[in-house]
């Protein structure tokens, strides 16, 4: 582990869908409710909640809630280009970059989560624990734009599985 990098890391994943579709995904309340969050709000510059069809711009923020988890993760939306790059803070001050691109019938999507802190806490939680839940919303997000199959765990008596 001498050499193990603990300030960031990358997950890929190829997705057969469009482009646009992919990005929607990640920029539309409405959207990214269908993967990843149970509620997602994102507020723009003004502080105003803005409408689940509406797309997210650089300065808004966000509040994220996920199933079977009473937490609620706050942020910032930093970058935005509408078509394949969003970067936002997450678990406090790291930053996440989403590049999307486009290779054969697939787009693939490249997340790093980087700026991770590397006190035993942070390493735990946020390097280790980030890279795992990531993984698993990366296929659920292939899956649903694939086929339309929500993989997630929504029942609160069966805590602590896989797909939580």
């Amino acid at each position: 582990m001498k050499n193990f990098d603990w300030t960031t890391f990358t997950r890929k994943i190829a997705v057969k869908a469009k482009l646009s579709d992919i990005y929607t995904a990640w920029t539309k309340s409405s959207e990214i409710e269908r993967w990843f969050l149970s509620k997602a709000v994102f507020r723009d510059t003004a502080g105003n909640s803005i409408s689940g069809d509406k797309s997210i711009e650089k300065g808004f923020t966000y509040e994220w809630c996920w199933y079977l988890y009473d937490v609620t993760e706050r942020g910032r939306i930093i970058e935005t280009n509408g078509k394949d790059f969003i970067q936002f803070t997450f678990a406090g001050e790291c930053l996440v970059d989403i590049k999307l691109s486009v290779q054969n019938e697939h787009v693939i999507v490249e997340l790093t989560q980087k700026n991770i802190p590397t006190d035993d806490e942070s390493k735990k939680e946020i390097r280790l624990g980030c890279s795992t839940g990531w993984s698993f919303f990366l296929v659920n997000l292939k899956s649903v734009y694939e086929g339309g199959l929500d993989l997630r765990n929504k029942e609160p008596e069966l805590k602590g599985m896989v797909n939580n």
